[in-house]
């Protein structure tokens, strides 16, 4: 099995389809973590090389791709430069406008899943972009909105059974699934299953444990952070921004902040899950001084300590 594996503790088998309790947890990286980002003007970013060599020296063994260009475009010059370091894709951060009934995402999605299946990357983390730059502000979405939304999402469920790739929505500040409501819009008009971002969940309003106790069988990924509850409400309420709010440490290592981790890792093992953890804090560097595997460090071992 690929990935950095850590066997949580917990009741021995388990009759739910996708995995057994107590398992081994399948761990992998983020170039967010080393600052890597889409974003214009987020920070300073990291040679990929020294991003790829930390992560492999962290021993992780996996990866998602992080924003396009940081890796090359060409899956097997991608393979080949991965392997180098003793990594693999295992999944990419997909952002897509899919709630304008003027703009048909199909296309776009079909010709990402087929870079994907052709890269052998497992899992696609679909995010419902706004069609604006980052994630400090979002329009709300009328009933034509949602509607056309959530159509787009059948289809690229059925696209993504054509492709064999595993199809996730990522809730995410900034985008048009971003709070608890919006989320379960979602769950309720939708069968997507689910990328489970600790983070973006608890600043949105939704605690993930909740949702790992509600909806079990709708999660599909998971992109591990922690949070500062403060920072995070002060988000909310629209007192700071979110580039602001990572520039401050919203996101802190794992065990170290408010989200229970323990709680989600448990519960997920308990429910059957056995797709990937992503180790996932995004931070903004100000230079290449910063050591921002540190936090990786820190929070790949308060993983390991779940055991």
């Amino acid at each position: 099995m690929s990935g950095r594996e850590v066997v949580p503790g917990g009741p021995p088998e388990s009759g739910a389809p996708g995995g057994r309790q107590g398992g081994p947890i399948r761990t992998a990286g983020a170039p967010i973590s080393w600052g890597v980002c889409e974003v214009p003007g987020w920070g300073h970013q990291l040679d990929r090389s020294r991003v790829l060599a930390e992560m492999r020296d962290l021993g992780l063994t996996a990866t998602e791709l992080g924003p396009a260009g940081f890796l090359p475009p060409s899956p097997s010059r991608r393979r080949s430069l991965l392997g180098g370091y003793g990594l693999r894709a295992v999944g990419g951060f997909v952002p897509v406008v899919l709630h304008e009934p003027r703009y048909d995402p199909l296309p776009e999605v079909r010709a990402t899943m087929r870079a994907f299946r052709e890269g052998e990357v497992e899992v696609v983390v679909l995010a419902a972009a706004t069609g604006r730059e980052g994630y400090d502000a979002k329009p709300e979405l009328d009933a034509g909105g949602w509607k056309t939304l959530l159509a787009n999402l059948g289809r690229i469920i059925r696209t993504a059974r054509e492709f064999g790739r595993t199809l996730t929505l990522h809730p995410h500040v900034g985008t048009m699934v971003e709070t608890r409501q919006e989320v379960d819009r979602v769950l309720a008009g939708s069968a997507v299953p689910f990328c489970l971002d600790t983070g973006h969940l608890l600043i949105g309003g939704t605690d993930p444990l909740d949702l790992v106790r509600e909806a079990p069988g709708r999660i599909a990924h998971v992109h591990l952070k922690d949070v500062d509850a403060a920072l995070a409400e002060r988000v909310r309420v629209g007192g700071l921004t979110y580039t602001a709010a990572v520039r401050t440490g919203i996101y802190r290592p794992l065990g170290r902040g408010d989200v229970d981790v323990a709680g989600i890792v448990t519960g997920l093992a308990a429910s059957g899950y056995s797709g990937w953890y992503v180790m996932e804090q995004d931070v903004v560097l100000a230079s290449e001084d910063e050591d921002p595997a540190q936090d990786v460090r820190t929070s790949l071992a308060y993983l390991g300590s779940l055991a």
